[in-house]
C-alpha cells in the first residue's frame, strides 16, 4: 500500500502562468506574498507575473531577498515580512531556493517554532498557508513535493524538512519560463531531475504509482537534456525537460530519494555547490556502488533512458547506464570537486562530518545498498577527483 500526495491544482503547459489567478481563485486566496530572487526581478519575469495578478485584482507583496541554499536567517527575514504584509497565501516563484523558502515560511506562519525543529526525522503535517509554486527551472520538481531544504548557517547543515505542510496547494508548470536559461543552469537542473527519477525508482519506498512517473521522467529527460543545453530556444526540448522534472518531483515525493541526495546536501552546505551540480558530481559513483543491490531496477533505468534495449540482459544494461552517466557528465562539463576549486585539505577535513550529516538525513536508508559511514567517506574520496 502506498499513500500518494499531490498538489490540489496543477496547471501545466506553455502559457500556464496566465492561469495563476484562476488557480488561486479555485483555492479561495487573493493576497499573495511572492518569494523570489533579485535575478528574476531583474529579468522582468516577476513584473510579468505581477501584471497578471494585478489584472485580476490581486495585489502581490514581493520578497526578493532569497539566496541560493536558503538559510535560517533568510527564512526568518521572509517570515517577518510575510507577517507584516497580512497575506493569505505564499507564491514561490523561481528555482529551488525561492520555492524552498516559500514552503518554510508558509508552514511557520501557522506553526511558529524554530526552523531546526522541523528537520528530519521530524514530520510537519500541520497545514500552513496555501503554497503556490511556480518553477522557473526544470529541475527541482519542488512544485510537487512535500519537502523543503533550509541551511543552518550555525552548523553548516542542509536540513531536510518533510511533511504535508510543505506540499504546494497549486503548481503552475510553464516551460516557457525556462526558455533561454544558460547551459550550466540547464545542465545542473536537468541532472538533478534525472537523479530524482532514478533514485525514486530504486528507492526502498518505491511503489507502482511512483514507478510509472519515474520511468516517464527518465524517458523525457534523457533524450532531451543535451539538446536543451545546446539549443536554449528549443521549445520541444524545454517542454520535455519541464514535464520530466515535474514527473520526477511527484515520483520522489511519493517514494523518497536515496544516497545521492543524502551525500549531496552536505556538499552544498559546506562548499556552496549548486544542488544539481553536486548531485551530478556524485551520481555516477553512487550508482556504481548501489547497482549490485538492485540490478534489475537500474537496468530498467537504462532501458527507460534509451541506452539499453528491451531484450538486453540486466548486467549489460547497467554497464551501459554507468557509461551513459559518465558520458553525460563529460558532455555537460560537470567538474569534479577538485576541478571546481574545492581545497583538497578542506574537503577531506569535513568528509567525516559530511558522512554523518548524510546518514542523519535518513535518505541513505532508502538506498538499495544502505551504506556505513566509512563507505560514504570512501565515496566522497572517490568523487573528489
Amino acid at each position: 500500500m502506498a499513500a500518494i500526495n499531490l498538489p490540489r491544482v496543477i496547471r501545466i503547459g506553455g502559457g500556464a502562468l496566465a492561469e495563476l489567478p484562476a488557480a488561486m481563485m479555485q483555492c479561495g486566496v487573493e493576497r499573495p506574498f511572492v518569494v523570489t530572487d533579485a535575478f528574476l526581478v531583474g529579468s522582468g519575469l516577476v513584473a510579468r507575473m505581477a501584471e497578471i495578478l494585478d489584472a485580476a485584482g490581486m495585489r502581490a507583496t514581493i520578497f526578493a531577498e532569497t539566496v541560493p541554499d536558503p538559510t535560517v536567517a533568510v527564512v526568518e527575514l521572509a517570515l517577518e515580512a510575510l507577517r507584516a504584509a497580512e497575506c493569505d497565501c505564499v507564491i514561490g516563484f523561481g528555482g529551488g531556493s525561492p520555492i524552498d523558502t516559500a514552503k518554510a515560511i508558509a508552514a511557520l506562519a501557522v506553526d511558529p517554532r524554530p526552523v531546526q525543529s522541523m528537520k528530519a526525522p521530524a514530520t510537519t503535517d500541520v497545514p500552513g498557508l496555501p503554497i503556490i509554486a511556480v518553477p522557473t527551472t526544470a529541475g527541482t520538481g519542488s512544485e510537487a513535493t512535500k519537502f523543503t531544504i533550509v541551511t543552518d548557517e550555525a552548523t553548516s547543515e542542509k536540513m531536510l524538512c518533510a511533511g504535508l505542510a510543505f506540499l504546494p496547494t497549486v503548481a503552475i508548470v510553464d516551460f516557457e519560463l525556462t526558455m533561454g536559461k544558460p547551459a550550466r543552469l540547464t545542465a545542473d537542473t536537468g541532472i538533478d531531475s534525472l537523479t530524482h527519477a532514478i533514485e525514486a525508482y530504486v528507492s526502498k519506498k518505491a511503489n507502482a504509482f511512483s514507478d510509472a512517473l519515474a520511468i516517464s521522467a527518465m524517458k523525457l529527460i534523457a533524450p532531451n537534456i543535451r539538446t536543451a543545453c545546446a539549443e536554449p530556444g528549443n521549445r520541444a526540448a524545454r517542454e520535455a525537460m519541464m514535464v520530466g522534472a515535474h514527473h520526477a518531483g511527484i515520483a520522489f515525493s511519493n517514494a523518497s530519494v536515496a544516497l545521492v541526495h543524502g551525500m549531496s546536501r552536505p556538499v552544498g552546505a559546506f562548499f556552496h555547490v549548486p544542488h544539481g551540480l553536486s548531485n551530478a558530481m556524485l551520481l555516477p559513483a553512487v550508482t556504481a556502488f548501489s547497482a549490485p543491490a538492485a540490478l534489475s531496477r537500474y537496468a530498467d533505468c537504462a532501458r527507460a533512458m534509451g541506452v539499453a534495449s528491451a531484450d538486453e540482459g540486466d548486467q549489460s544494461a547497467v554497464a551501459r547506464l554507468l557509461e551513459e552517466l559518465a558520458a553525460l557528465n563529460a558532455d555537460l562539463s560537470v567538474p569534479s570537486p577538485r576541478s571546481h576549486g574545492i581545497s583538497e585539505a578542506r574537503w577531506f577535513e569535513v568528509v567525516p562530518e559530511m558522512a554523518r550529516q548524510a546518514l542523519a538525513s535518513g535518505s541513505p536508508g532508502n538506498n538499495p545498498r544502505v551504506p556505513e559511514a566509512s563507505e560514504i567517506e570512501r565515496l566522497y574520496a572517490e568523487v573528489y577527483g
